[in-house]
């Protein structure tokens, strides 16, 4: 059977969609710094030139990576918020999705790499901070919804919630990265599932 013919916008897209795949891998691998343009072109399967046509830097294709998880984030969130399920349930499927969001550590690492780069790197930082607050304001307005989903007052700013929820999240990543056999998988999801309880549901 003969393959269909790709349209010009989808055949972009392709190219785009590549080009990411190539750009996690190997700004995981080596950093931003580190990494070259050529690298991810070479690694998706196409020239430096076929980079530009789609992305003006290596930082705005690191973006746009971090952008594309927050909104993965986002739509699981709103998966679980639809279903309509029981407070117990709905504990279980916000711990399930939390525990196994950085699953293979591509996108922790990923993260981490954010957060370095925009220590060193003052026009980096702001971008990062802007996605930030709106990863933060998307998590406050979860929260918000669940909290009045249980019918149970928060007990402190959605906000500051939904930063102490991201701090959480990456802080046992870290650590069950780096000391597995210490803080493996299973543990993970019972602290998250201890601080989600005691928050939103006790």
């Amino acid at each position: 059977m003969a393959r269909k013919r790709l349209s010009r916008e989808e055949s972009r897209d392709l190219t785009r969609q590549r080009l990411l795949e190539a750009g996690a891998v190997i700004i995981a691998r080596k950093g931003l710094n580190g990494a070259s343009v050529e690298d991810i072109a070479a690694h998706a399967g196409y020239t430096r030139g076929a980079f530009h046509s789609n992305f003006r830097s290596k930082a705005e294709l690191f973006i746009e990576l971090l952008k594309r998880d927050h909104q993965d984030v986002q739509q699981g969130l709103q998966r679980i918020l639809a279903a309509g399920l029981s407070p117990a349930d709905t504990q279980r499927q916000l711990q399930r999705f939390y525990s196994q969001l950085y699953r293979g550590n591509l996108g922790y690492v990923l993260w981490a790499e954010a957060r370095l780069q925009a220590l060193r790197d003052a026009r980096f930082r702001a971008r990062l901070s802007a996605l930030l607050l709106e990863k933060r304001d998307m998590i406050g307005y979860f929260i918000t919804q669940f909290s009045e989903s249980m019918q149970r007052p928060l007990p402190a700013p959605a906000g500051d919630l939904a930063f102490a929820t991201m701090a959480l999240i990456d802080g046992m990543r870290f650590y069950n990265a780096c000391m597995p056999e210490e803080l493996p998988d299973v543990r993970v999801q019972a602290v998250l599932g201890t601080v989600f309880s005691a928050t939103f549901f006790d």
